[in-house]
This record gives structure tokens, C-alpha cells and sequence, in this order.
């Protein structure tokens, strides 16, 4: 029992830390805009868009996710579909868990692929400057690995290859947004757009990036319950470091580094999963709580160091 209430709350604290980290450049772009902005947009956005943000994106999504893949669950089913002792619901879970799996890791690793071939970026490893480098091949290999996806996947189960390239599909979606994004939040930083346009563009935007959160959060948990208040809690602190600590953060130029290999390690682990692979329930936070901590750290000491 102490056991079980342990992997709760590190599950938790794992989905929390990962919301965080991987919605820093959300952080960002939110605190600059916002900064253009009248106090009391600002006051309604921080109020209201942390309600929007916590309990329909990152309490909706995980939920219609499950639902979509385990339609015979119901709604009510799948919110609690995790916490169930029915037969019924427990195989629905279990038939459908390598489909969601399949999907939101190829989206994760794609997310890592291009944020390590063509993003700038603080190179915190000797590695990263030369794949930088080799910008061109980020589409060749992004091919050839979810057709290699696909290809094993047809073997297991053929809505496994047709739900990696969902995720596919979803990244190339999702990746289109924040292009668009940044070109808007340039518009928006010169000026000529009403508070509330900003609003409903940061709104937008904060769903776009809550996808990312969101299909990470599956690693860690099936359970939509605890994929709401880990990611709500993550939100919750996200939106404080907006207002008060932004500049703070930005100064620890290694974090986005340290969400990004978070990034590949759960989309691995989603992959390997939807195959059979038995991944411990625990690994996922510790992995997450490991990497962010070694880029934490190695962004400290270089900022100790004044680089």
C-alpha cells in the first residue's frame, strides 16, 4: 500500500516537472506578450486562461485521447478507466493502451528529431553542434523512421501502424501552429492588436503547446485523474514563473536541452511499450527527474561560471 501511494505521488510529481519543462518557450512567448499588454488583461489571463489551460486542455484532451482509442469505455469509463476492477474496462484499456502509446512516441520523437536537426539552441552536449550541422537530413530520417514504425507495427497489429502515423500527422499538424506562431507573436510584440486578440492568440497557442505535455503525460500514467493534476500542477507553476520569474528561468540556458531529452526518453519508452516491452511504472519519472536534473545542474555551473 505505502508502495503504491509512493509511485502516485512521485507519478505526480513526474508529470508536474515534465508540464514544466517542456512548456518553457510556452512560458516565454506567454511573459513577452503579456508584457505589451494592459494590467488588467494581464490579471484576466493569468486568472482565467490558468483555469482555460488546467481543466479543458490539459484536462480535456488526456480524457477525449483515451475515449478516441477505447471508444467502447464510454466517458465516464475512460476518465476512470485506470481505477477500475472491471473486466470489461480493464481489456478495453489494455487493447487499446498500444495504440496511444504508438502514437504519442512517434510524436515525441519526431518533437526531438527536429528540435535537435534544425532548432537553435544552446548546445549542451559536444553532439548536438554537429547534427545541427546536418539540418538537410532531418526529413530523410524522419521518413525512414516511421516507415521503419510502421513497417514492425504491421506485424503486431495494423492499427498500430495506422496510429504511428496519426502521431506523425499530428506532429507535422502541431508543428505548422508554432511556425505560424512565431511569425504572430512578432505582429503582436510591434503592436496594433487589441488585448483581447493577444488573449485569444496566447489561448491558442497554449493549446498548441499543451499537446506536447499532454501525449508526454501517457508515458507516465494511463489515468487521466492523475494526468490532470500532475499537468495542472505543472500548469499552475508554469503561469507564477511566467508573471514573476521568467527572466530567471531564461537565464538557465541548458533546461530546454534537458526537456528535450526527456522528450526522446518517454517517446522511447511509449514505443517499446505499445510493442510488449515491460517498462516499470517508475522509470518514467526517475528518467525525467534524471535528465532535467543533469541539464539543471550543468545549466547552474555555467551560469555560476558567467558563460
Amino acid at each position: 500500500m505505502a508502495a503504491d501511494i509512493a509511485l502516485l505521488f512521485l507519478t505526480v510529481l513526474g508529470l508536474a516537472l515534465f508540464e514544466i519543462i517542456s512548456s518553457i518557450d510556452n512560458a516565454i512567448i506567454n511573459a513577452e506578450v503579456l508584457s505589451t499588454m494592459r494590467e488588467k488583461a494581464r490579471r484576466w489571463f493569468l486568472l482565467w486562461g490558468l483555469l482555460f489551460a488546467v481543466f479543458v486542455i490539459r484536462g480535456l484532451l488526456p480524457w477525449l485521447i483515451v475515449w478516441a482509442s477505447a471508444p467502447s469505455l464510454g466517458p465516464v469509463g475512460a476518465f476512470t478507466a485506470t481505477f477500475s476492477s472491471d473486466p470489461k474496462v480493464i481489456e478495453a484499456i489494455e487493447s487499446a493502451a498500444p495504440l496511444l502509446l504508438i502514437a504519442g512516441g512517434t510524436f515525441l520523437i519526431l518533437l526531438f528529431f527536429h528540435w535537435l536537426f534544425l532548432e537553435e539552441k544552446h548546445y549542451g552536449l559536444p553532439t548536438e553542434r554537429f547534427f545541427r550541422s546536418q539540418g538537410v537530413w532531418f526529413y530523410a530520417i524522419a521518413s525512414v523512421f516511421v516507415a521503419a514504425l510502421v513497417w514492425f507495427a504491421l506485424a503486431v497489429n495494423p492499427f498500430m501502424a495506422f496510429a504511428a502515423v496519426v502521431g506523425s500527422t499530428t506532429f507535422f499538424i502541431t508543428h505548422g501552429f508554432k511556425q505560424n506562431a512565431e511569425l504572430e507573436e512578432q505582429r503582436l510584440l510591434e503592436g496594433g492588436r487589441s488585448d483581447i486578440a493577444k488573449i485569444m492568440y496566447l489561448e491558442v497557442i497554449d493549446a498548441t503547446f499543451s499537446i506536447d505535455g499532454v501525449l508526454g503525460a501517457f508515458a507516465f500514467t494511463l489515468a487521466v485523474p492523475l494526468i490532470l493534476v500532475g499537468n495542472g500542477l505543472g500548469a499552475f507553476v508554469l503561469r507564477q514563473m511566467t508573471v514573476s520569474n521568467i527572466d530567471r528561468i531564461k537565464k538557465f540556458r541548458y533546461l530546454k536541452n534537458g526537456a528535450m531529452y526527456s522528450i526522446l526518453f518517454l517517446g522511447m519508452i511509449m514505443v517499446l511499450d505499445s510493442f510488449g516491452m515491460h517498462i516499470p511504472s517508475w522509470a518514467s519519472p526517475v528518467v525525467t527527474f534524471g535528465v532535467v536534473g543533469f541539464f539543471f545542474w550543468k545549466s547552474k555551473k555555467a551560469l555560476d561560471a558567467g558563460k
